[in-house]
């Protein structure tokens, strides 16, 4: 028989206490992305110097047990994502909870999820044809190679590129120069480390990838708050540093080594700041192996950074800066090089914008902008002497406002002051007897002023959207105005099914190179151009959809030069001529459909399938000659697909092809040589195709994350080429001379991050 022993009470209490004291304690919670707050599978958590790990499920959630009391460190790391680490106190037999929150590499640290109705929402509804790359969309179609943004945007859907070298990219049969780039509400002019003032060159986008937040592009009808651009705009935007830790980021590829570091700025993290520097070294690569032809590889340099603070509550002041410097230097080709061949050159790239955003109410915002620009080059042929060197510079300040007055139904409106001012040259030498004639030269600056306001309705239930706005646009130097009306309707006849019609005028006026060129002039008209957009979208569940899209563009007042090419008249040969004027004598088209199959998703298999069909004619009246425009390519196929296999595997793939764009001139072939023709454009590039593969694999360790990208770039050894350059004619016997570049072969790369 059992009796109470009041001598024993101090023992079993002790005893007590030592088992609770043992009791183990849990952890457990739930991972979701920053972007989209979809909860994340295959995430690798683990308790830093412990044994103790495990991965997320389907549903994003993971649970840690068996854990005695202590201090701990929860570091929570997948391939693609920032790397997140918390330090924690666990009490003995206590079970605590976590939301943790991952950022894409390409994302600055949060601690708040992004809310939205589904993944393919936009911020706005006021254009269908906006197409956006978000998480790890944009890294992994940079390429490792480059680690470009806008080779990522090459990849979407609609756009065209053919061409291996550059950044740059063509719209629906429109060149570069008529698509928008904006950089935080900023028009840039030529923001990339290239060879300036030649037609076959490269170029390298002199922003961070790192560096952005989102990007947007509009391919057709885009909203009145972008101007002075006739076929498209990609909006970019950079991203804050992080406002909750500090972290370092260390890259280095087959092309270029680089440093990102980022934290919060004051005592109470009021702010944030975000610095980067890149170096380039695949030039010197080249150099020590090229043996035969000179190449026009170059190198280049830059530094970006960025600083934002909270005033207060409602006001908030940033600060951005880009100083970019790329340079050619081929003295060990000398002997090999032509007279007009550049053998040094420079180009200088830089951007400072600040920043004010204010938010009076919770319901109006206003953003002022105010920035500088500036460029500078300079090229030398074999004897150092000048081939071209320019500057431009420019001074912009504007305003954009929005006044959501009720729920559904907000007024944006803004305008905007520039002051541009360009001046450059162009020679041409001739060495026997030795001759230099100035092509070109141009001196002058002026101000561009614009303004906009856009009404956005929303009706029955939001089923209906509605956007109509007007935009002015006047240059003071030849006095040049223009009244830009824009409407886009949407409807949703049901949850999963839209309709989006759009509808638009849009003015680019001439470049100072012509407006200040004796071979232009003051009297050169803006270049105008009319959009019709219709647009059809299915969702197919949650993160799937299928998109098909209308659009015709009709072109008029097109700068060109009616006299510059060499053709056949009958039997007769026209000479080119280097002093050939430039007119608003070209209208055109462009009409065709893109098709969209996409699924987004940070789990499991994510990416697109594309395919476009285009026309794109142009006819000159002073010429009188009707053609394909120079990036008239009939199809095109866009293909991205990534997956993330386990916790440190990343496999993504993009697959390329366009059936060719033409030749630009007045060409005809004849066995393997090229001779003038009567017709312009008659003759096409093979068809471009170029698969790359891409594997990220990635590391993670107690205070920091290792990164390993691999990459085949032209997986099947396609031979692709593009359009370098024409020589010259035998003006007997019309024989042409032309030059056409191979691009990539198969090319294998590798690159690596470090993240502390």
């Amino acid at each position: 028989m059992w009796a109470y022993n009041p001598d024993l009470r101090p023992g079993i209490l002790c005893l007590a206490w030592l088992t609770l004291a043992q009791e183990p304690g849990q952890i457990r919670g739930l991972v979701v992305d920053a972007q989209s707050g979809e909860p994340l599978a295959r995430v690798r958590v683990q308790l830093a110097a412990t044994s103790s790990q495990a991965t997320t499920d389907a549903k994003g959630n993971f649970a840690l047990g068996g854990l005695q009391a202590g201090d701990y460190t929860l570091v929570v790391s997948t391939v693609g994502y920032r790397l997140l680490k918390k330090s924690f106190t666990l009490a003995a037999g206590e079970t605590k909870e976590f939301e943790v929150i991952l950022s894409p590499d390409t994302f600055r640290h949060t601690d708040s999820v992004e809310v939205r109705a589904s993944p393919f929402e936009t911020a706005r509804a006021d254009s269908p044809s906006e197409l956006t790359l978000e998480g790890n969309e944009a890294k992994n179609l940079a390429s490792v190679l480059a680690d470009d943004p806008l080779r990522a945007v090459q990849g979407m859907p609609g756009v065209s590129s053919n061409d291996d070298f550059e950044s740059r990219f063509s719209l629906r049969g429109a060149a570069y120069n008529r698509i928008g780039l904006q950089l935080d509400d900023v028009l840039l002019h030529t923001p990339f480390h290239t060879l300036q003032g030649e037609a076959a060159s490269g170029s390298l986008t002199a922003f961070n990838g790192d560096m952005v937040d989102s990007i947007a592009l509009y391919s057709g009808a885009f909203p009145v708050r972008y101007g002075d651009r006739t076929a498209g705009v990609l909006d970019v935007h950079t991203r804050e540093g992080s406002r909750t830790q500090r972290s370092v980021r260390l890259t280095a590829s087959a092309s270029n080594a680089g440093v990102m570091a980022e934290g919060p700025l004051g005592r109470g993290r009021r702010g944030s700041w975000l610095a980067a520097a890149r170096k380039s070294y695949f030039q010197y690569v080249i150099r020590r192996t090229e043996r035969t032809e000179p190449t026009l590889a170059f190198g280049f340099s830059d530094v970006q950074g960025r600083v934002s603070y909270d005033l207060g509550a409602r006001h908030n002041v940033s600060l951005g800066v880009i100083e970019g410097m790329s340079d050619l230097h081929r003295t060990r080709s000398r002997p090999r090089l032509g007279i007009n061949s550049p053998m040094l050159a420079g180009y200088h790239y830089t951007l400072a914008n600040l920043g004010w955003r204010y938010t009076p109410h919770a319901r109006f915002l206003v953003t002022s902008r105010a920035a500088y620009m500036r460029e500078r080059f300079e090229n030398l042929n074999r004897d150092e002497l000048a081939l071209a060197g320019g500057y431009y510079g420019e001074w912009v300040w504007n305003t954009n406002a929005t006044w959501m007055w009720r729920a559904r139904n907000g007024l944006d409106f803004g305008w905007s002051l520039r002051r541009p001012r360009a001046d450059g040259y162009f020679n041409r030498y001739q060495a026997q007897p030795f001759a230099v004639r100035r092509l070109d030269e141009y001196r002058g600056h002026g101000r561009r002023a614009g303004a906009y306001a856009q009404q956005s309705w929303s009706a029955a239930g939001g089923r209906v959207q509605l956007a109509a706005g007007i935009r002015w646009d006047h240059l003071s130097a030849n006095s040049g105005a223009a009244a830009l009306p824009q409407v886009s309707v949407a409807f949703l006849p049901r949850p999963a099914t839209r309709i989006h019609l759009g509808w638009g005028q849009y003015a680019q006026f001439p470049g100072f190179e012509w407006l200040f060129s004796r071979l232009g002039g003051l009297c050169l008209l803006p270049e105008r151009a009319i959009h019709y957009v219709a647009a059809l979208e299915q969702r197919l569940g949650e993160r799937s959809r299928m998109r098909v899209e209308f659009y015709d563009r009709e072109d008029r007042d097109l700068l060109f030069r009616p006299l510059w090419d060499a053709r056949l008249a009958g039997t007769r040969i026209l000479p080119n001529r280097l002093d050939a004027p430039v007119h608003n004598s070209s209208r055109g088209y462009a009409r065709g459909f893109e098709a969209l199959f996409q699924r987004r998703t940070a789990n499991r298999l994510t990416g697109w399938v594309s395919y476009a069909l285009g026309y794109s004619r142009v006819r000159d009246g002073e010429a009188r000659a009707a053609f394909p425009s120079d990036y008239d390519q009939r199809h095109t196929v866009n293909i991205y697909l990534g997956y993330r296999v386990r916790p440190s595997v990343n496999l993504s793939t993009r697959w390329v092809y366009g059936s060719g764009f033409p030749i630009p001139g007045f060409l005809r072939r004849e066995g393997a040589n090229y001779f003038l023709a009567a017709e312009r454009n008659r003759l096409r590039l093979e068809a471009y195709h170029r698969a790359d593969v891409r594997i990220n694999k990635a590391w993670t360790f107690d205070r920091g994350k290792l990164t390993l990208y691999g990459e085949v770039v032209n997986l099947f050894n396609h031979g692709n080429y593009r359009f370098d350059s024409f020589n010259g004619y035998n003006a007997r016997t019309g024989q042409a001379f032309i030059t056409l570049d191979r691009m990539f072969p198969v090319l294998p790369s590798a690159g690596v991050a470090v993240e502390f």
